[in-house]
């Protein structure tokens, strides 16, 4: 479930313009909407793993206040941010 070292290495690259912005708020997103959708996958096949639901929920609950954050900061890069992603805005 967790990600590899290339996928994030390529998420912090497509999201904060270069490999050393690891700490912005679209890479933060970006990261947290592949590990939802890593845990989404792992669910549809094992319902029962509540553990990892509560994971789930937590990582959808960051991905939101950090949504809200940008929203209100840069309205921009949130729209943008949403547009790559496919989030709803």
């Amino acid at each position: 479930m967790a990600l590899s070292k290339e996928v994030k290495a390529q998420i912090v690259k497509d999201f904060g313009g270069n490999a050393k912005n690891t700490g912005s708020t679209a890479v933060q997103v970006a990261i947290l909407t592949k590990e939802i959708e890593a845990l989404n996958e792992h669910l549809s096949t094992n319902i029962h793993d509540f553990g990892a639901r509560r994971g789930l929920l937590t990582k959808v609950g960051q991905r939101r206040s950090l949504l809200r954050y940008l929203e209100s900061k840069n309205l921009e890069e949130y729209k943008a941010t949403c547009e790559k992603l496919g989030l709803r805005y």
